[in-house]
């Protein structure tokens, strides 16, 4: 039988009761960090329709309607739109592409002067062929999407909501139609990352 040897714990630094409760310690720090940093929760609803969001010329060409919408990450009203988009989104997969294109990327410069982006969110609509017919300016309900897209899939007049209204092909695009005396095209004034 084998006697402990008080000599030879004394020349490791740290006892096996020490070094378990480090790795504990660890093992609940990196827990801690891990859920602080999302852990394995789902994107939120803006994000997934971001990274699921078709290329815009392929969306244009593929014969189905379009809605392209214009956001930031940090824009409260297009996190706050999300889920009902999201949703929307999958319930007409296969009959309409939701496109969206951040304004703090400087590859979509072209599509916001495009479409004189001046506050987001904002929706540009197109049709089956790709044409643009009309805009939606602010943040939409669950609803006022639905009739959007209905619209849009139906290829019927888009809903009479204030901030929506079709495009003229008469005058290169400018803002007509049933706005119900909304400008839809703000004045060049501050950009779309100002908010304002």
């Amino acid at each position: 039988m084998t006697l402990p040897n008080p000599a030879a714990d004394a020349s490791s630094p740290l006892g096996r009761r020490e070094r378990m409760l480090l790795a504990a310690i660890a093992a609940v720090l990196a827990l801690l960090l891990f859920g602080l940093r999302g852990g394995l929760q789902p994107q939120a609803p803006l994000e997934q329709l971001a990274r699921r969001s078709p290329e815009l010329p392929l969306a244009l060409a593929s014969g189905k309607p379009t809605v392209v919408e214009f956001y930031a990450d940090w824009c409260e009203a297009c996190r706050s739109m999300a889920p009902a988009m999201a949703a929307l989104e999958g319930q007409h997969r296969g009959e309409l592409n939701v496109v969206l294109l951040n304004v703090d990327n400087p590859r979509w410069s072209p599509e916001i002067d495009r479409y004189a982006v001046n506050g987001i969110p904002q929706l540009e609509l197109f049709d089956r062929s790709g044409k643009a017919i009309g805009r939606s300016l602010g943040a939409r309900s669950r609803p006022e999407l639905a009739s959007i897209m209905a619209a849009l899939i139906e290829a019927t007049p888009l809903p009479l909501l204030a901030g929506v209204g079709n495009l003229s092909p008469l005058s290169g695009g400018e803002a007509q139609g049933n706005t119900q005396g909304t400008d839809l095209v703000p004045p060049a004034q501050a950009g779309p990352r100002s908010h304002g």
